[in-house]
């Protein structure tokens, strides 16, 4: 059902892909796209109040453009980064059930396949978390023992060609009104992630003291 404030407006109301540079060294995994929010702008995390979390955190550390996401054409622009979900449709009560998860993942494997310069991955909440584990495992990548579990500030580190998994409380509202997330701890988890792709990139610029082979 549509809200009144948005009574006039039409729904994008099919699977919403994820967003963000080709390029990407940072890659953000939420839960699903919210029913007043990107299913019905047609952007990822656009037009809700989860969005004006992630958004403006991404523009804090320089990864976008404009700290605001109101509909497909205001002129967002991710740099470095790529926004995506566990589940493609809006989910009833913003609960996906493992059957919708099971036929959305391999959109998500696809993805993080395709990204190929990604260097760290923040998982937004516990169901995402797990369906990245689970697209690396599927892939044949192993994980360690025991499984690796979520917790905001979580970091996992599962091969030098894979990259690091960071964790975040999901900047819902019913986390960041109750303050069980806040700007400070979520901004934490960007900061985190800046340093890792800080120290990476530095790591590959390093000469091979061995020299070339």
């Amino acid at each position: 059902m549509r809200r009144r404030a948005y009574r006039d407006q039409t729904y994008w109301g099919r699977p919403v892909p994820g967003f963000g540079d080709p390029g990407a060294r940072l890659v953000l995994v939420g839960l699903a796209p919210a029913a007043h929010g990107g299913n019905r702008t047609g952007r990822i995390f656009t037009g809700d109040r989860s969005g004006d979390w992630l958004y403006g955190a991404l523009h804090r550390h320089g990864f976008a453009n404009q700290p605001t996401s109101t509909d497909r054409g205001d002129g967002l622009r991710l740099s470095r980064a790529y926004v995506t979900a566990a589940a493609r449709c809006a989910p009833p009560a913003n609960r996906p059930s493992r059957d919708e998860l099971d036929r959305c993942w391999p959109y998500l494997a696809a993805e993080l396949d395709a990204l190929r310069q990604a260097r760290v991955v923040i998982a937004l909440g516990s169901v995402a978390w797990e369906c990245v584990l689970r697209v690396w495992a599927e892939a044949g990548r192993g994980l360690p023992r025991p499984r690796p579990r979520f917790g905001h500030a979580a970091e996992v580190r599962l091969a030098p060609d894979l990259p690091v998994l960071l964790g975040s409380y999901h900047p819902s509202q019913q986390n960041t009104l109750t303050r069980r997330l806040t700007r400070p701890m979520f901004d934490a988890v960007f900061a985190r992630a800046r340093e890792l792709l800080a120290a990476r990139r530095v790591a590959a610029a390093r000469p091979n003291p061995r020299g070339p082979r």
